[in-house]
């Protein structure tokens, strides 16, 4: 089975033709792979393939592609299905720098899947990705907030609030009763998966609905961070659908936040940060606007910052390294889904093509059209650090929660503490983290 690419692209591995007109230390490289399709090979290919775009060697590059694409498969091994969409990327970054010398349509073609709320649920579910940033946020969130009778969530998430029906109903358990919730939203969120097929404003519905069979006082609010006028055509070039430069405006305004001084306040980061620029821009003092957002939420003094998001660095500016941390990292949920899902499961090929995306913004794009820069948990912890914010230690309660969610899943995922942080782990390689934070002097 080829990857499946737009275009014609299918060439014996064996034709002479393409191992004889690029010799050098390539070729013996490339002929050293056949009859061996494991994941060290496959990376070699993809880092040769990127190597040769890096140093505008075209032909070269065309040639590994041919050969990647006898190799890669999508509904092949997790190695394969992971190669057939570093294949797409490369083929599209490839037809866009040279558009006129390449011969592969490189036009994207990843669908846009729009999910139902049952098919979230599901897609969430799936693998502890994000179930585990839940329920070691909540968790946090709920000792953080003992005794309060008033609480405001500031929510920056990917997953449409999936996070909260899980909280509502441990707030409707406290002994003392459940304080009035308050959740805020920003009207726009990043382009990328899972994308839902109903509005925020009917997710906030759907929850105020099952806040109210709970007996949880309950408001949803959605802020309007749509850019200026004369900051939306440049914005909407660079990350159409989502601003952050209207978000921290709104930040550094808490009157437009409604914020109130009876609340504790929590901010909740779910898969969020590595949306934010770490780019030197966006402030007088030359800070990016990663920090920029870390710096304004801590000045807003609330009573915890919960921080989860994937444990790598793919924030590198040269294309080969970025290969190489993406192709050893993203290996983890196409290995993970290999355990219980078949080979042609449509719940498995449309999980994998929604982890595409992502591949595709990482090694297609530039500048600021690159959106995905994640970076490790321990960058981003010594970011928080660094703007005078304090670790809180998970609890024992805290672990022995997640360690339950865990057990609900394959063997190979666990969890471990690193540093400040809690780690998901599969097979022993780190893959999702979570942290705590307080600013400084809040602690007590």
């Amino acid at each position: 089975m080829k990857a499946e690419v737009k275009g014609n692209m299918s060439v014996s591995l064996q034709s002479p033709t393409f191992f004889d007109t690029h010799q050098g230390p390539i070729s013996g490289a490339l002929n050293g792979c056949l009859g061996g399709l494991d994941g060290a090979c496959l990376e070699k290919l993809l880092i040769h393939c990127a190597s040769a775009l890096e140093t505008n060697d075209v032909t070269l590059a065309q040639q590994v592609m041919w050969v990647l694409n006898n190799v890669a498969s999508s509904v092949g091994d997790p190695n394969q299905r992971l190669t057939s969409w570093f294949l797409r990327a490369l083929i599209s970054r490839a037809s866009r720098v040279y558009p006129t010398t390449m011969n592969f349509d490189g036009s994207s073609t990843i669908p846009i899947r729009l999910m139902s709320v049952t098919e979230l649920a599901g897609y969430v579910d799936l693998i502890p990705w994000h179930r585990f940033g839940f329920c070691a946020s909540n968790s946090a969130i709920l000792k953080a907030i003992q005794g309060f009778p008033r609480v405001h969530i500031l929510d920056f998430s990917i997953t449409h609030c999936m996070q909260w029906p899980t909280l509502i109903d441990a707030l409707a358990k406290r002994p003392e009763g459940p304080p009035s919730l308050r959740i805020t939203v920003p009207s726009s969120r990043p382009p990328v998966p899972p994308l839902l097929n109903i509005s925020t404003e009917e997710v906030g519905l759907r929850l105020g609905n099952f806040a109210k069979y709970r007996d949880v006082p309950f408001e949803f609010h959605v802020f309007d961070n749509s850019p200026s006028t004369a900051l939306s055509e440049i914005m909407c070039k660079e990350s159409p659908g989502f601003h952050f430069e209207s978000i921290l405006s709104h930040l550094n305004n808490p009157s437009m936040l409604n914020l109130r001084e009876d609340e504790a306040l929590v901010i909740n980061c779910q898969h969020w940060l590595r949306y934010l620029s770490d780019e030197q821009k966006g402030s007088p003092h030359g800070s990016s606007l990663r920090d920029t957002f870390i710096n304004i939420v801590k000045g807003l003094n609330p009573q915890i910052i919960v921080v989860v998001d994937e444990d790598s660095d793919l924030s590198a500016s040269s294309l080969t390294s970025r290969i190489t941390t993406c192709f050893n990292y993203l290996w983890i949920p196409y290995d993970a889904l290999e355990t219980f899902l078949p080979k042609d499961s449509s719940q498995r090929i449309e999980y994998e093509s929604d982890i595409g995306h992502k591949i595709e913004n990482i090694i297609s794009f530039e500048g600021f059209q690159r959106i995905e820069r994640l970076e490790s948990g321990f960058k981003l912890s010594q970011r928080w650090k660094n703007a005078g914010c304090l670790n809180i230690p998970f609890c024992e309660e805290t672990v022995k929660e997640v360690r339950a969610l865990l057990d609900e899943h394959a063997s190979g995922w666990g969890m471990k503490k690193e540093e400040d942080m809690l780690v998901l782990t599969w097979k022993g390689h780190n893959s999702v983290f979570a942290t705590a934070w307080v600013p400084n002097g809040l602690e007590d």
